[in-house]
């Protein structure tokens, strides 16, 4: 919360606005549902920071009419 680098989303993929962005903690809770529209994530869960940790993501996009999934992982630091 200094100003930078405030929130999480994956860039470029903007222009695909029906994908579909879950973020999950370390035992696979679903913590939030994102846009890729939208502001991103704040590192937050119902209101409450999460702690600094590794967080796994999944995007569910349409490519060329044909529906595709890409996962990975990021840090994050508080």
């Amino acid at each position: 919360q200094d100003g930078f680098h405030d929130t999480w989303n994956i860039i470029g993929i903007a222009s695909n606005p029906t994908a579909q962005i879950y973020i999950y903690d370390r035992y696979g809770k679903l913590l939030k549902q994102l846009s890729p529209l939208g502001p991103g994530w704040d590192g937050t869960y119902n209101g409450n920071p999460m702690p600094s940790s590794d967080y796994w993501f999944q995007v569910i996009y349409d490519e060329d009419e044909v529906e595709k999934e890409f996962k990975g992982h990021f840090t994050l630091k508080r």
